[in-house]
């Protein structure tokens, strides 16, 4: 029902944390806007790899460790005499098998400390929603910063399909909320019941301790 979509999308409203916004990664496509509170987080987990790898260069700088995932190219276009990084060919999903493995698993394998802060950007291709309703509570709270690019919204009057985003942005929502959101300008939009949604959708969220603003 159009009062239910509405009502979904009421929730994807931005806050103001009381942090600027800063840009990591490129002027256009891979580049995001992120909250000015990066210190003192140990590491960027960036399943998805494009083209271009800006953003984690950017991460690198500011004294992340990068880990990179993604069975579908053999390398991120990094230079590892300039950054320091970690690549699996492997994608992430909801169980370990294949070619796939959890986020739990894969941070489990690469972080040694059980509660320093973590940056997630994440952009694969619909995998996201089993991903997050995979993840324990425990890691979601790790992350202080969570970059992901949704897709398929605008099969969310599928009522199937609604439930499923409803779950997977209840449980975001638990523990962080959105600062910014931005269509993906290379996806188009679809209008039904004279309300415009975008496929594809990039939200920045920032967990909810880190807020300077109530």
């Amino acid at each position: 029902k159009k009062e239910k979509v509405e009502e979904f999308i009421s929730k994807l409203h931005p806050r103001n944390s009381g942090h600027d916004l800063i840009r990591l990664g490129p002027e256009f496509d891979g580049g995001y806007l992120v909250p000015n509170d990066l210190e003192n987080i140990e590491a960027c987990f960036s399943p998805g790899v494009d083209i271009v790898s800006d953003f984690e260069r950017d991460c690198s700088e500011r004294g992340m460790d990068i880990y990179l995932a993604d069975a579908s190219v053999e390398s991120p276009v990094l230079d590892k005499s300039q950054v320091r990084f970690d690549f699996e060919k492997l994608f992430l999903g909801s169980f370990k098998y294949g070619e796939f493995i959890t986020m739990d698993d894969w941070v489990a394998s690469k972080v040694s400390s059980l509660s320093s802060d973590l940056l997630l950007q994440m952009d694969i291709e619909g995998f996201e929603y089993e991903v997050f309703l995979n993840m324990s509570d425990r890691l979601m709270r790790r992350f202080r910063i969570i970059i992901v690019e949704f897709h398929a919204l605008d099969e969310i009057w599928d009522r199937h399909y609604f439930n499923l985003n409803n779950r997977v942005f209840s449980k975001i929502l638990n523990t962080h909320s959105i600062v910014h959101s931005h269509p993906n300008n290379s996806g188009r939009t679809y209008n039904l019941n004279g309300v415009e949604i975008p496929r594809l959708l990039e939200i920045t969220f920032l967990r909810n301790d880190r807020f300077l603003l109530v």
